[in-house]
C-alpha cells in the first residue's frame, strides 16, 4: 500500500487539531481553543487535555456557514 493510500485511510486524515482549526478559520490558537470547547455545531472529541474535532462534521459546518453567507 503506497504512503498517500495509507495517510488517506488513517484516521489521523479524519480530524482536525485545534491548531488546524484556528488555521483554517484564520483565527489564533487561544480563539480557536475557546471556540471548540463552546461550540455545539459539531462534534469535539475530548481525550485528557486534547481535543480533536471531526473532519466530515467541521466541513460540513464550515460549508454551511459559508453558503449562508454568500
Amino acid at each position: 500500500m503506497s504512503n498517500e493510500i495509507m495517510q488517506q485511510n488513517s484516521p489521523r486524515s479524519q480530524i482536525y487539531t485545534v491548531k488546524e482549526i484556528a488555521q483554517i478559520l484564520n483565527i489564533s490558537e487561544r480563539s480557536a481553543y475557546n471556540f471548540v470547547n463552546k461550540t455545539t455545531e459539531f462534534k469535539v472529541l475530548r481525550i485528557g487535555r486534547c481535543l480533536r474535532v471531526n473532519k466530515e462534521a467541521f466541513d460540513a459546518w464550515l460549508q454551511g456557514n459559508v453558503a449562508a453567507t454568500n
